[in-house]
């Protein structure tokens, strides 16, 4: 049986570590001539939205590609 304490721990250290690298990603990006004048709030937003999207989506694919290496032993 596996221990789901570890795998949970795991799970939201890989999150946060994607995310975060998803952030500095971003920053590389020059948004400031797409904002409308006045939006800079809404435009803050939807960079934290887009990087918790982006993030999320890399860190699924790689703790799915860490289970799935897990699992391929019983294969055999």
């Amino acid at each position: 049986m596996p221990d789901y304490g570890q795998l949970a721990l795991i799970s939201m250290v890989v999150h946060l570590a994607f995310i975060a690298v998803t952030w500095w990603a971003l920053q590389a990006l020059n948004i400031e001539k797409w904002i409308k004048a006045g939006k800079v709030i809404q435009a803050k937003v939807l960079l934290i939205l887009l990087t918790i999207s982006i993030g999320s989506l890399v860190s699924n694919f790689f703790l799915d590609y860490l289970l799935w290496s897990q699992q391929l032993p019983s294969l055999f």
